[in-house]
């Protein structure tokens, strides 16, 4: 081993437990995938439920991710999930693995689209829910492999991360159960782009009343105001 990859072998990413159990958005955690993948050398990720075995496309188990958006549109569109190998080895081991996509891939197919976008090397770490439910990180790009214990420590940022994106998707839940039909019918309006004045002519409510509920619907939704609010229940799917 060379003095160069005996000093890159001491790089530890500084994994603040603090700081990941205070993420309070997928955004937040997006940003923290994306500082801990760059600093391994690498540049994209995905953070994905594992697709179940008649899955015939990867975009609809991802939970969040920075790749191309042609590059998933091609992945589902062509058929790869049958050919990837990452996903293969992801259903017959719970072991952390590095990959690349030259050596590992199984078609001649899967490696020139993966070169093509820059996600040839990288590494898939094996995670799961509380409740058991099963996923992965994935993160890759043209640096190198991430060395054994680089893996080690992504392994460990990679179990915090899907933890807190469990939460924060429950937290979302919660805070659905908890809104009144009348404050998803201002948030509604509110989307469409209606003040507080129309959307209490619509509703057959005072002004005063519409902003109480808003008020009380960004609290509920962990927001700051009510254009937060309306960005989130459009994330959660609670509001189209």
């Amino acid at each position: 081993m060379s003095k160069t990859d005996t000093a890159a072998e001491l790089l530890t990413f500084d994994v603040d437990v603090e700081e990941i159990a205070g993420l309070k958005t997928q955004f937040d955690v997006f940003r923290f995938t994306k500082k801990l993948v760059e600093f391994y050398g690498l540049k994209n990720f995905m953070v994905l439920n594992l697709p179940p075995a008649t899955a015939v496309g990867l975009s609809g188990s991802a939970i969040i991710n920075n790749w191309p958006a042609e590059l998933v549109s091609l992945f589902d569109r062509e058929g790869l999930i049958r050919s990837s190998f990452v996903l293969r080895q992801l259903r017959r081991s719970v072991a952390p693995f590095s990959f690349d996509v030259e050596r590992d891939a199984e078609t001649p197919e899967m490696s020139a689209v993966f070169g093509k976008y820059g996600l040839l090397r990288g590494a898939c770490i094996p995670v799961h829910e509380p409740a058991g439910a099963r996923g992965a990180v994935i993160i890759s790009g043209m640096g190198k492999e991430p060395t054994r214990s680089q893996l080690m420590e992504l392994t460990f940022a990679a179990i915090l991360i899907f933890d807190r994106l469990a939460e924060i998707r429950n937290m979302d839940v919660r805070a659905t159960d908890l809104l009144t039909d009348r404050e998803i019918d201002c948030l509604t309006w509110t989307a469409a782009g209606k003040t507080s004045a129309e959307i209490a002519d619509i509703l057959g409510l005072s002004e005063h009343t519409v902003n109480h509920y808003l008020n009380r619907t960004a609290k509920k939704l962990d927001t700051v105001n009510r254009t937060q609010a309306v960005a989130k229940a459009l994330r959660i799917g609670l509001i189209k």
